[in-house]
């Protein structure tokens, strides 16, 4: 397996959990508990953008 496969499955990971999170969110009545976990999944796919755009070579290093 290739790096490049390994960040892809990765993020496809990430991506998957946040919606599960961001489902989670929807089904809970506690306020507290539903903005817990969408901020969860926000960071996640913040994150998951990270290592997508690392994969496919897009971040360049600052001059």
């Amino acid at each position: 397996m290739s790096e490049s496969d390994e960040y892809r499955g990765r993020v496809r990971e990430m991506r998957a959990k946040a919606k599960d999170l961001n489902e989670a969110a929807e089904r809970t009545t506690d306020p507290k508990e539903r903005q817990r976990l969408k901020d969860k999944a926000r960071r996640i796919e913040e994150r998951s953008e990270q290592v997508s755009g690392t994969a496919g070579g897009d971040i360049h290093p600052m001059e």
